[in-house]
């Protein structure tokens, strides 16, 4: 209920705001749903969400894998940490906007770069959490399972995973927050659909509307898959280690 009237005052505010202003420069509500409608059913809107959307999924996928297997090994090989640390010294501060024009310079205007440039743009975060957490874990139940001879799926499952799981889950939220934002620029500069592109040429038009009706949409995806799918994993994730302790208590 708290959530709907908080939901509620913003597009009362939204709307009191457009009759304060020039419709070319704060359009109301009511006029960016009809673009909205107007998108919809010409199929543009679907088209860009969709492309976009599997951009996200794709550079998440990939950063996350492969962050978090760096990060775990750093946290666990000193010699890794040594090696890899300068790296993401790096990475962590090298712009956004400097590696996205990078990827097109060198590897073209294409897919790959696209995508390759989001994921490496979150690869460092995911990298940090995955050390820290594996610098985290209890040596006594590496030492246990060495000492009952736990098979490295079992070790994996009850006590690797349960104690890693609340810096995956924080890592991914995070990551999510960061890659969907990420995707939008990399579509702006040198993408010819999704939600980006469309942006850009609302920008060019100067029409706000447009731009609206198309930032909006995604917002509301992105929002939708923050509390229907990240926030109970996060709880599942919680849950598990719980349980995954009492197992071995």
């Amino acid at each position: 209920m708290i959530r709907f009237v908080s939901f509620a005052s913003i597009l009362l505010l939204w709307a009191a705001l457009a009759q304060l202003s020039d419709p070319r420069h704060l359009p109301g509500p009511l006029p960016v749903a009809e673009m909205i409608f107007s998108e919809a059913r010409s199929g543009e809107l679907f088209l860009a969400l969709g492309a976009t959307l599997a951009r996200v999924a794709a550079s998440f996928a990939i950063a996350m894998g492969l962050g978090s297997a760096l990060g775990y090994l750093m946290g666990r090989c000193r010699i890794a940490d040594d090696i890899l640390d300068p790296w993401l010294v790096v990475l962590l501060n090298v712009p956004a906007l400097v590696v996205i024009v990078l990827a097109y310079v060198w590897a073209g205007l294409n897919e790959a770069a696209a995508v390759g440039a989001v994921a490496l743009n979150k690869l460092p975060g995911a990298m940090v959490l995955a050390r820290e957490g594996a610098r985290a874990q209890d040596p006594a139940l590496d030492e246990m399972a060495q000492a009952f001879r736990v098979s490295r799926r079992a070790r994996l499952r009850h006590v690797v995973l349960p104690q890693l799981a609340p810096y995956l889950a924080a890592s991914a939220r995070s990551g999510l927050a960061l890659v969907w934002k990420i995707v939008l620029i990399v579509e702006l500069l040198g993408r010819p659909n999704g939600v980006g592109f469309k942006i850009n040429l609302a920008f060019q038009l100067f029409d706000l509307r447009l731009l609206l009706a198309y930032a909006l949409p995604f917002v509301a995806i992105m929002l939708a898959i923050e509390v229907l799918l990240a926030q109970p994993l996060e709880r599942q994730v919680s849950r598990w280690r719980l349980d995954a302790a009492r197992h071995r208590d």
